[in-house]
């Protein structure tokens, strides 16, 4: 492997000057400079990064830790942080927790020994707060995007998922439906918290009651095992003519069980539900969703990092961004007389 010593030697220049033409620090004249990277391209000599970070105390990575990699919403996501990461000259690395706390802490153990610079995460839920509280130790910036941790504060990206929960009642209640049901995510989750008082909240608005029997709480991850879903079903009577889906994950899934009960969707029961279903969904329409803005919580959020990083800061004023919901009416939801 070549080493600055093996440029140096070439050159006819000491390593403390190879050194410096490498890390741009230092009084160099033009012509050393270019005589000094040219032999490094002849030589195809590779910079080594995690020597360099010690000395320039930054590596230019950041790491982003989402919860569900299958998830179209964290794969836009994903694609909206990297753009703003490669724009402003970061490299991204990242790691998908699959909504388990364990996994997420191993991950969190990584990124410190990593030596990021910053972390952009979609935390599992409240029980994240002590993985939090090792970045703050560490003084690892980091912003939040799609959720919130209470007693952590810090630059947040979230939806408006009060609002959202609402439009999804008011739609469903515009066709003639009073039977609403509700499969959310859980509610260790400050979002899946906001979309229960929306949906309980429009529920009161529209004077409907609420039913705690018509609400079941699952993951927002995909499950392996759905007879607990199956059986809460089983126990209820009347069923509702419509059910709410937490996220797109769990609609796919309420999806596939109730058409194995052979039910029919829309004929039998309506389905709505949060995020739509990626960048190819309008080829084959189907359900109607409140679709989150994926690409901006990626790109505002990773924006928001770099800001921190850059600007030196590790203590507030904190930034809160709460992103808009839009409405997309397709065919899963059935118009009653």
């Amino acid at each position: 492997m070549v080493t600055i010593y093996d440029i140096a030697q070439r050159s006819g220049v000491s390593a403390m000057t190879v050194s410096r033409v490498i890390n741009n620090t230092g009084r160099i004249s033009d012509k050393t400079r270019a005589k000094v990277k040219k032999v490094m391209e002849d030589m195809h000599y590779v910079p080594n990064q995690m020597a360099r970070s010690l000395v320039l105390q930054h590596t230019r990575l950041l790491f982003l830790l989402i919860a569900d990699i299958t998830n179209p919403f964290y794969t836009t996501l994903s694609r909206g942080a990297e753009d703003a990461a490669t724009k402003n000259g970061y490299k991204l690395l990242f790691g998908n927790s699959d909504e388990n706390l364990e996994k997420e802490s191993d991950y969190i153990h990584t990124i410190l020994t990593t030596r990021v610079d910053g972390v952009m995460m979609a935390p599992t839920g409240d029980p994240s707060l002590p993985n939090l509280e090792s970045l703050l130790q560490h003084q690892t910036p980091f912003v939040l995007i799609d959720r919130e941790v209470p007693g952590v504060e810090c630059d947040i990206v979230l939806g408006d998922s009060k609002e959202g929960a609402r439009q999804l009642v008011d739609h469903l209640v515009e066709q003639g439906h009073t039977r609403i049901m509700m499969v959310n995510g859980s509610l260790s989750s400050s979002s899946a918290r906001l979309r229960l008082q929306g949906y309980r909240e429009a529920l009161q608005l529209n004077g409907l009651s609420y039913e705690p029997d018509y609400l079941f709480e699952t993951s927002f991850g995909p499950q392996n095992d759905l007879s607990a879903m199956n059986a809460w079903i089983d126990s209820i009577n009347p069923l509702p003519t419509a059910i709410i889906a937490g996220n797109n994950v769990i609609a796919i899934e309420l999806i596939r069980l109730l058409q194995q009960r052979g039910l029919r969707i829309p004929d039998d029961i309506s389905i709505v539900c949060f995020d739509d279903f990626g960048p190819y969904a309008e080829i084959n329409p189907f359900v109607t969703v409140v679709a989150q803005q994926a690409y901006q919580f990626g790109y505002l959020g990773m924006q928001m990092l770099i800001d921190r990083i850059q600007n030196g800061s590790a203590s507030g004023p904190w930034r809160k961004v709460v992103l808009p919901a839009e409405l997309i009416v397709r065919s899963s939801v059935k118009q009653l007389d």
